[in-house]
């Protein structure tokens, strides 16, 4: 036990004399977490530039523009009753919209032509485009309830039974999990386990790529033969150093309210098998590649992507089977699918049964080949040594 402790204390030397190492283990969580949180604080986007050419000129376009004035999310940027060169003006305006309302719009509402209001979505960004379209559609389907309302009244109907006329049923939508839309409760837990997961597989990747490198290996093997000890080793100081990590990522959701129930059991073993899962990947490609670059070159050749892959943002289904094939090796996967379950749903135990299931595969497969791959290395070394 004192010749372990004894090594435990060199490793941790070597790691905080690693200042490449010490930065994206302690800086990056942190420095992202404050990052992503106010870069998406705001929750919901506002304010989205629109442009309204207004070639009618009549009280209805009037009505109308002031309608959208007063939507939260929209921003008249511009009013004009000509397009003028709206098509050269996008690359440095980069407007949401351009709503066009037509000469004649309310003359021919009057003759019940039924005049089209012409939108141009820039479809540039697709998240914009569909709030634009979204409070668009808001603002002239009121307008257009109020106008075919208004004219029942005139042909003498009550104003009561207008509306019923025209209203055959209501629509009522409950929104539930971020009833809200919050913007940052849905990306940031996303975004900092996809984080973790990259900082651990990065710190792992140098712990045996670095002794191979510099031959402290030859020395450790002479003080042990097994592999098993080696990893549990290595392993150690990572094992103490991540669940002060892990809660200082958590109080970011502390910091920036985000509406999410991460204090609990379930979440506790997610969170434990995914730092196994990942602390697995990145120790095997460790020792799988004796090159400290190398190694961390391909894990982030595997973390890059991940969060796309991960199905948290766009759906697994719509990714094509061979792909998605691939994504459920990554940690990272099945540790999102579980915390959604959990810190928005609601969910137990048995609720992530599959993603803990998978976490357990993956970390058990990466250690018996760790293991393995290890005991060979060691015992090329030492017949070495001994030639």
């Amino acid at each position: 036990m004192k010749e372990f402790l004894k090594l435990l204390k060199i490793e941790f030397r070597r790691i905080f004399s690693n200042n490449v190492l010490s930065a994206i283990f302690f800086g990056a969580p942190i420095l992202y977490g404050i990052l992503f949180g106010f870069v998406y604080q705001q929750a919901k986007v506002v304010n989205l530039p629109i442009v309204i050419v207004d070639q009618d000129v009549s009280p209805l376009s009037d009505q109308i523009i002031d309608a959208f004035e007063i939507n939260e999310a929209l921003l008249l940027k511009d009013l004009r009753y000509t397009p003028g060169t709206i098509a050269e003006e996008m690359p440095g305006e980069q407007y949401a919209a351009v709503i066009t309302l037509p000469s004649g719009f309310e003359a021919d509402i009057l003759q019940k032509k039924h005049p089209e209001v012409r939108v141009d979505l820039n479809m540039a960004n697709i998240l914009n485009a569909n709030i634009a379209s979204k409070n668009i559609q808001q603002v002239l389907m009121t307008i257009n309830a109020g106008i075919e309302i208004e004219g029942l009244q005139k042909q003498g109907m009550p104003q009561s039974q207008a509306m019923e006329s025209y209203e055959s049923f209501k629509t009522n939508f409950n929104k539930l999990y971020n009833s809200t839309g919050n913007y940052l409760s849905f990306m940031l837990p996303g975004l900092l386990g996809a984080i973790m997961q990259q900082v651990i597989f990065l710190a792992m990747a140098l712990v045996f790529a670095r002794d191979f490198e510099d031959g402290y290996f030859k020395e450790l093997v002479k003080v042990k033969k097994w592999s098993v000890y080696h990893i549990g080793l290595k392993a150690t100081p990572f094992l103490l150093m991540l669940p002060v990590m892990w809660f200082i990522v958590s109080q970011f959701f502390v910091f920036f309210n985000v509406e999410a129930d991460i204090f609990n059991f379930p979440m506790l073993i997610l969170t434990t098998l995914l730092t196994f899962a990942s602390m697995g990947i990145g120790m095997l490609f460790s020792i799988l590649i004796p090159n400290q670059l190398k190694a961390t070159e391909l894990l982030m050749v595997i973390s890059t992507p991940a969060f796309v892959l991960s199905g948290f943002t766009w759906p697994s289904l719509a990714i094509p089977k061979s792909i998605n094939a691939f994504s459920q090796s990554i940690p990272v996967t099945h540790y999102l699918s579980g915390f959604r379950k959990v810190a928005f749903y609601g969910g137990d135990m048995w609720d992530i049964l599959p993603e803990l299931k998978f976490l357990t595969i993956i970390t058990a497969i990466t250690l018996t080949t760790m293991v393995v791959v290890l005991q060979v290395k060691i015992n090329i070394t030492k017949r070495k040594t001994k030639e």
